[in-house]
């Protein structure tokens, strides 16, 4: 009788730690980085399945991006970028981070721009081209 239940307790103990580690990533949200004022206008998932969003914030003639990963805590390389469509230089943060990366700003009031971000694959950035533009 004392090894069924050893056995029970083990099955138990498995299939909470199987039950535990097949909960997805949750999804990001804004965090508030752009600074007060700036009010949420996009997002996108980057960087793959559930590893993070790009966000775009707004305020007064000011774009702000922020790139926020879904796993906070673990290390990783995140990127946020963001530039007028008409500029050829991209304002970046990029770096290995625990929760995100940004913000970056760019004023574009009445002006396209190209924006988004990753989170785990560095090299590799999701964007959004001639965006926002009114």
């Amino acid at each position: 009788m004392g090894a069924l239940r050893k056995a029970a307790a083990a099955v138990a103990v498995t299939a909470a730690t199987l039950a535990v580690t097949a909960v997805p990533a949750q999804a990001a949200t804004y965090n508030g980085a752009c600074g007060s004022g700036y009010r949420q206008i996009d997002s996108m998932s980057v960087g793959g399945t559930g590893t993070g969003r790009a966000f775009l914030t707004y305020n007064n003639g000011w774009n702000c991006v922020v790139v926020v990963s879904n796993t906070p805590g673990e290390r990783d390389w995140m990127e946020a970028s963001i530039k007028l469509s008409s500029s050829n230089e991209w304002i970046d943060d990029e770096g290995y981070y625990t929760q995100y990366a940004g913000p970056v700003y760019v004023y574009a009031p009445s002006a396209c721009i190209d924006w988004g971000g990753t989170v785990g694959y560095k090299g590799m950035t999701w964007l959004q081209w001639d965006d926002h533009c009114v």
